[in-house]
């Protein structure tokens, strides 16, 4: 029987719910959070007043928004992984704080949210697992307000000069750490691979102007691993 990519990635991401947070961490030195701290840092200049987290998994991008942005920005968190979703608010009932925030169980291919609803939407290492990339760009599009902004952070193809290193670790190193882990090597290859065959952030750049944006600006970081795409909506 066919099981859909999506399904797959879901029951993936289910198996390694209670470990993600632990590895994120210890899987990118640390860096990760110098990463979401950037992508808050570009979304506060805006001011948002109502905000989603798409792909929001255990929540520390909507955690580290509402600690940056004013108390008053509603933040919607949506994820297509009931598990991950469970350990966001288990996280969020016991730091007893982040009332702005609503998780909500959600599918990027089909979110259920009127047209023109969000002043800006994030998407943090999460479009690359998107079942059909165009769709889910025009659906956050969908339901951004005229003007709204997208914000992006993802995985990128690196300088030239480290990619032997880097995909060294990506393809080797970085699974069987994992594994022991999470017990579950299987689920890290297939993000390295996702990982590897994602495209350069002026690809992205590109794709992101056919799915309907109107401006689109890229700014690479740790030697372009990692970028993060601003795309405005008309």
């Amino acid at each position: 029987m066919h099981i859909p990519i999506g399904e797959k990635v879901e029951k993936m991401f289910s198996g390694i719910s209670n470990k993600y947070d632990f590895l994120n961490h210890v899987l990118s030195f640390g860096i990760d959070y110098y990463w979401r701290d950037r992508l808050a840092k570009k979304v506060k200049i805006l001011n948002p007043n109502s905000l989603m987290d798409l792909a929001t998994g255990s929540g520390d991008v909507a955690f580290k928004l509402s600690d940056t942005l004013n108390k008053e920005c509603e933040i919607t968190a949506t994820d297509f992984c009931q598990p991950m979703l469970d350990q966001a608010k288990f996280k969020q009932i016991k730091s007893k704080k982040y009332s702005n925030i609503s998780f909500k169980h959600g599918d990027a291919m089909n979110l259920d949210f009127e047209d023109n609803t969000f002043d800006i939407v994030t998407v943090a290492f999460g479009v690359r697992n998107f079942e059909n990339r165009n769709k889910g760009l025009r659906e956050i599009l969908r339901i951004l307000k005229p003007q709204g902004s997208l914000f992006v952070l993802e995985f990128s193809q690196p300088d030239t000069w480290f990619r032997p290193v880097y995909f060294l670790y990506l393809k080797y190193i970085l699974p069987c750490i994992a594994g022991i882990i999470s017990k579950d090597k299987n689920a890290y290859q297939y993000l390295a691979g996702t990982i590897e065959s994602f495209p350069s952030k002026e690809l992205l750049k590109s794709q992101l102007f056919e799915a309907g944006y109107s401006e689109v600006k890229a700014l690479g970081m740790t030697f372009s691993t990692v970028a993060i795409h601003h795309a405005i909506k008309d």
